[in-house]
């Protein structure tokens, strides 16, 4: 169901690992191991915003979001899961799930803007991609 059209923003593809593909998103891992943070981009062109998919992607988008985000607290166990699609800086609709913790250095506030990215150790991104990907078992295709 890949859109032949398609590429990954090269913002995203700068600040992120991929961790696999759904049917119709690519699940990407931010490179801010501070939190947690996940975020799904609906392999489709020119996608700003959710209501621009067709239905039958919206459906999809949303089964999908639901599939990770209980992967996420699955794993992760969070406090609080944030889902968010902004869009502010990167247009290409990409939809943010973070698993949050109310001793995170962030709380109670979002996490955009308050402390610069930690980055990864090799062995806690495999760590956490490998968890993931265990998480979501036959849901996602695995990538890179």
């Amino acid at each position: 169901m890949h859109d032949t059209d398609w590429t990954l923003h090269p913002r995203l593809e700068a600040d992120t690992a991929a961790v696999g593909d759904f049917t119709l998103s690519r699940l990407l891992l931010s490179n801010d191991a501070t939190y947690p943070w996940t975020i799904l981009v609906p392999r489709r062109a020119g996608i700003r915003e959710i209501h621009e998919l067709g239905e039958a992607d919206q459906q999809l988008l949303l089964r999908e979001s639901v599939l990770l985000s209980r992967a996420l607290t699955a794993v992760f166990a969070p406090t609080k899961l944030n889902v968010a699609a902004l869009g502010n800086v990167v247009p290409q609709l990409h939809v943010h799930h973070i698993a949050r913790y109310d001793h995170d250095p962030a709380w109670p506030a979002p996490v955009w803007g308050k402390l610069p990215a930690t980055d990864y150790t090799p062995a806690l991104r495999a760590e956490r991609v490998v968890a993931l990907r265990a998480a979501l078992g036959a849901a996602l295709t695995p990538h890179g």
